[in-house]
């Protein structure tokens, strides 16, 4: 099974996470943030991982410093788990709709990093995460796996529909992105050889 098991300690935050990329899409995570728990679980579900998060920061400043550095640590799982990349297909994306609304995720496991990240949101928090900081969530992701990672939200009216078809989209893209295909086994998926 490919996995991995990675930490990151700063002045600011405390994150551990286990991540399986084989597996049923079983989760345990405790972030603090009851529905940004909520997002990573449906992430999780939808794109099949196994995934435990331990995070711990200075929520009494705000969720930046701990969305942005989980983020960060997810995609250094992935890039763990990943290893040589080879035979992956690389890109995945996929569309889900959340009843009135839809997201469209696209990713390029790649080795560079970028982010386009187009949702806006009608409040300023869904249960208790500031929705704003979702960019930084995948900010850090495409820092930590060095991808690619495109964020869109043509249109919706429920902001908890809104997160939540991200969230899923994300892990159905991811998911297909890291599946590897049997006809490219041992081959690294870039014409230049490397990624």
């Amino acid at each position: 099974m490919r996995s991995a098991d990675v930490n990151r300690e700063t002045s600011e935050t405390s994150i551990r996470i286990e991540l399986g990329l084989d597996g049923a899409g079983r989760s345990e995570v405790a972030t603090g943030i009851g529905f940004f728990d909520h997002m990573l679980q449906a992430f999780a579900k939808h794109g099949l991982f196994d995934l435990k998060v331990e995070a711990r920061g200075d929520l009494h400043v705000d969720q930046h410093h701990l969305l942005e550095d989980t983020g960060i640590v997810l995609g250094e799982a992935f890039s763990q788990a990943l290893g040589g990349r080879a035979g992956i297909a690389r890109a995945g994306f996929f569309v889900f709709p959340m009843d009135e609304a839809v997201a469209f995720v696209t990713v390029d496991v790649c080795g560079r990093s970028l982010l386009h990240f187009e949702a806006d949101f009608t409040n300023r928090t869904v249960g208790d995460l500031e929705v704003a900081l979702l960019r930084e969530f995948f900010f850090g992701f495409s820092q930590g796996l060095k991808c690619v990672v495109h964020v869109t939200m043509p249109y919706g009216e429920n902001d908890h529909h809104k997160a939540e078809a991200i969230f899923k989209a994300f892990g159905k893209a991811m998911k297909t992105a890291v599946t590897v295909d049997k006809r490219a086994a041992g081959e690294i998926p870039s014409t230049k050889g490397t990624l």
